[in-house]
């Protein structure tokens, strides 16, 4: 397994102290179950409106107060290059609920949605570079309704615990309490597994599991989701010339213990019957009677008037 690097000191908010580097194993991660990707799919909602008019991007749930936050970019000429997002509060239904803004984040093409008692805490992409702005660090930050928060804000926690990283990216496995961050270093994809308590303390020599990815092979990432030992990722385009009805929307399963795909590429359908049909983003919820669902989402709609459409799978195979 592979070596890792990395420790860091203490850091206020708004701040982060580069990690120093030391040699740490990866441990790995335990059994469980897997999604059936072959599943039917059921819709959670369809064609709801978000507070910007672009596509939706990466989305998470806290199912603690029952609420769901979708990422996209703002209503700006400017927005993929300065990496200005609009995250979005909604409820089950997809009625809006809240909104704040982050000037100076990402893409959103993942997020990572923590409950804190009554709060609920985001983790996003921070200090982008590049022209499509993807960022160099994590930031955790308290949503607050009509809020904006810059890149140097007091009110994040910023975490990098690999030096050296870009295109970063978290997702969070809601019931096992864990923190992928999916990133690039020296040209190749990877993703990394963390408690979420160490990354929070900035133990970042305890991490699970570091491996590479499979190569995308020409496949358009859309958005990716943790849950035990299993990464799932999302692929696709809209609607088009070269890809018409019903679409190359494909879902796959990564053993993270491996770094292999194991299930996979697989065209869903679901939703095949929207307009537009642009995958985008993955999250995993676990309801009240504990049945656990794999959400997928689609945008759909009119340029401008992007809508948000959410798909889940919900069985649960060996």
């Amino acid at each position: 397994m592979a070596f890792a690097v990395l420790l860091s000191g203490c850091a206020t908010a708004g701040t982060e102290i580069e990690p120093r580097l030391r040699a740490a194993r990866t441990g790995g991660l335990p059994s469980s179950k897997r999604f059936d990707l072959t599943a039917p799919s059921r819709a959670l909602f369809l064609n709801k409106r978000l507070k910007s008019g672009r596509v939706m991007q990466g989305f998470g749930f806290d199912p603690r107060n029952k609420r769901l936050f979708v990422a996209q970019l703002v209503d700006e000429p400017s927005a993929d290059a300065s990496g200005d997002l609009v995250i979005n509060r909604l409820d089950f239904s997809g009625r809006r609920t809240g909104h704040m803004y982050l000037r100076g984040f990402g893409h959103g093409i993942s997020i990572g949605v923590e409950p804190s008692g009554k709060n609920t805490y985001l983790w996003v992409e921070v200090d982008p570079v590049g022209a499509s702005a993807r960022g160099t660090r994590l930031a955790r930050f308290k949503f607050v309704h009509g809020k904006t928060l810059t890149g140097d804000s007091p009110a994040l926690a910023k975490y990098r615990p690999i030096p050296g990283i870009r295109s970063v990216t978290a997702a969070i496995d809601p019931v096992n309490r864990r923190l992928a961050m999916r990133y690039r270093k020296n040209g190749r994809r990877r993703v990394a597994v963390y408690k979420l308590a160490d990354i929070k303390a900035r133990r970042y020599h305890k991490r699970l599991v570091d491996v590479a990815l499979p190569p995308q092979k020409g496949e358009v990432f859309q958005g990716y989701a943790l849950y035990g030992r299993y990464l799932y990722t999302y692929y696709g385009t809209a609607y088009g010339p070269g890809n018409p009805k019903p679409g190359n929307a494909r879902l796959s399963t990564i053993d993270l213990n491996t770094g292999k795909r194991i299930a996979g590429p697989t065209l869903t359908k679901a939703g095949a019957s929207l307009p537009y049909r642009e995958p985008e983003g993955m999250a995993v919820y676990r309801t009240a009677s504990g049945q656990m669902r794999l959400f997928f989402g689609f945008a759909s709609g009119d340029l401008g008037e992007r809508r948000a459409n959410l798909f889940y799978k919900n069985v649960l195979i060996k």
